[in-house]
């Protein structure tokens, strides 16, 4: 049961810290380009971590990358509910970056 927990309590904890990102209205900072350039790079790293976590756990970086994507498209269409947020195909994919970088850099460590 600890090993379980272990492995997994991080997924869960920062799957529910993107929910939780994801449910904030309007995120915008003001700062035109950059703020759009810091959004997409945060996405990216986001569900990096997500994938390396997934790894971690499951010790299959095929297996991370399928299910980091899917909870990307979740995400996504989570989004599409929040006021002044809403849902990109564009950012699954660029979710989808930070994923498989992620995977690529834990396999190393975790398989």
């Amino acid at each position: 049961m600890q090993a379980a927990v272990r492995r997994w309590g991080p997924v869960v904890a920062w799957a529910a810290v993107i929910f939780v990102l994801s449910s904030i209205p309007s995120l915008g900072t003001g700062l035109g380009t950059w703020d759009l350039v810091l959004r997409k790079i945060a996405h990216a790293t986001e569900f990096a971590i997500l994938a390396a976590l997934l790894v971690r756990a499951l010790r299959d970086p095929r297996w991370a990358i399928a299910i980091a994507i899917a909870y990307a498209v979740s995400d996504e269409i989570h989004q599409s509910f929040v006021s002044g947020r809403q849902g990109s195909p564009w950012d699954v994919a660029i979710d989808s970056v930070g994923v498989v970088v992620g995977a690529v850099l834990a396999s190393r460590r975790w398989t």
